[in-house]
């Protein structure tokens, strides 16, 4: 199982399921990251948080554990 956060800067990547319970989940759908939908990792900072992507036309910032909650394919 690989996770957004496992992901290398430059890579593209399809959303397979998301993990997380209620409001968690909630936010991040609200977000746009939606089972199906492209992802693309623009940038990791040194320490690993935060991750930003860009996911429909925007660009996202999301820490470490969302992005751990996103499992990729």
């Amino acid at each position: 199982m690989r996770t957004l956060r496992d992901i290398a800067c430059g890579q593209s990547v399809r959303v397979k399921k998301l993990s997380g319970e209620g409001p968690v989940r909630r936010r991040i759908m609200d977000m746009g990251i939606t089972k199906g939908v492209e992802v693309y990792v623009r940038k990791v900072a040194p320490l690993g948080d935060p991750v930003e992507v860009t996911v429909r036309g925007y660009e996202l910032s999301l820490r470490k554990a969302d992005a751990e909650m996103i499992e990729v394919e």
